[in-house]
């Protein structure tokens, strides 16, 4: 809906509405939030650096299971893969698979490196490559996401 009939006008000023804006605001608080839990590892605060990660990681899967899961469910799901040629389709589900990947690394980490929740063979040995990967792919997938919001609403 073009954003001049007003209906949907978002915090943005965008065609989005308000929900989607205030997610990608949250999204983006996130990002710059698991930047500080990085900063506070280099720093050796370590308590406060899981702390921060885990709550960001946590939160993220709420707004997954809660906003992004129906979202695409009821606008891309159904069009896949007759519709993958199309950039609306194509950058929302590059963004849910990467995002799905990176979602449940950073569980994973959570679980491996904050938990004696998993038996020791699965437990990891070189947590900063897993946390460092995690972090780039999670700014590539905060990225896809500000794509597929521009393709969908501005």
């Amino acid at each position: 809906m073009p954003v001049n009939e007003g209906v949907y006008q978002g915090l943005l000023g965008t065609a989005a509405p308000r929900y989607a804006d205030a997610v990608l605001a949250l999204e983006m608080a996130m990002g710059l939030a698991l930047l500080v839990g990085a900063v506070l590892a280099r720093r050796k605060m370590f308590r406060l650096h899981a702390w921060c990660q885990a709550a960001v990681v946590l939160l993220n899967l709420a707004a997954i299971l809660l906003v992004m899961v129906p979202s695409f469910q009821s606008r891309v799901g159904p069009r896949i893969p007759a519709k993958l040629g199309n950039a609306y389709y194509a950058l929302a589900t590059l963004h849910a698979a990467l995002g799905t990947a990176t979602e449940i690394a950073g569980l994973y980490i959570l679980l491996a490196a904050g938990t004696n929740l998993l038996p020791q063979r699965f437990r990891m040995t070189r947590y900063k490559l897993w946390m460092r990967g995690v972090l780039a792919s999670w700014w590539l997938v905060l990225l896809l996401g500000l794509a597929t919001y521009g393709r969908w609403y501005v």
